[in-house]
């Protein structure tokens, strides 16, 4: 039986950019597959009640000293965006209609769109600039941005939310091995110790 581990995020959420990045080489080292699943992180703290970090100030002001540190820990580059917070639903909608072409499609697309956010510092709710980062990622932009009004799209999207929800998250990134959950990109070092267990 292969290891597997859920990888629930949010292109908007700076720590599943910072999970991205170093989430495929733990899977490697462990011979296990990721199973990206894109999830509405705003709907996820209305439906649990839960806020972002940059909403408390002291916080906020904390967090973004802390990114630029895991960054740095984990060997990538990050830039906080000046557009944060980013209003994602058209970009998630997107990420699971990629999803169901395959890996390679979806991988494709979300390294397009955390480059643009957390390398470039793109105003990705621009729809102009948003369209360029897809041409230059050689997808069509009339395409995806089709998708993301498809009512199909939208209703896996928010069953694929509801699915999170119901099995506990409250925040992104979160990881599943099996049924132990983990949340946040610095409990990397657990998922890790949970796949070689599994």
């Amino acid at each position: 039986m292969t290891r597997s581990v859920e990888f629930w995020f949010d292109v908007g959420s700076p720590y599943s950019y910072l999970a991205y990045r170093a989430l495929p080489a733990i899977a490697a080292e462990c011979g296990a597959r990721i199973d990206w699943r894109p999830m509405l992180l705003g709907a996820v703290f209305k439906a649990t009640g839960n806020h972002s970090p940059v909403e408390v100030p002291a916080k906020g002001r904390w967090a973004f000293v802390d990114l630029q540190r895991w960054a740095q820990h984990i060997g990538t580059t990050f830039e906080m965006n000046p557009h944060f917070p980013i209003n994602t639903l058209a970009l998630m909608r997107v990420a699971v209609a990629m999803r169901a072409r395959g890996e390679d499609v979806l991988l494709r697309y979300l390294e397009a769109v955390f480059e643009a956010i957390w390398c470039a510092r793109k105003n990705m709710n621009d729809e102009r600039v948003l369209a360029q980062v897809l041409l230059d990622a050689r997808f069509d932009p009339r395409e995806l941005f089709a998708l993301a009004g498809d009512a199909a799209v939208k209703d896996r999207l928010k069953a694929d939310t509801e699915e999170a929800v119901a099995r506990g998250v409250f925040g992104a990134p979160t990881f599943f091995v099996a049924d132990q959950m983990f949340w946040g990109q610095d409990r990397l070092d657990f998922v890790a110790r949970a796949l070689r267990a599994s």
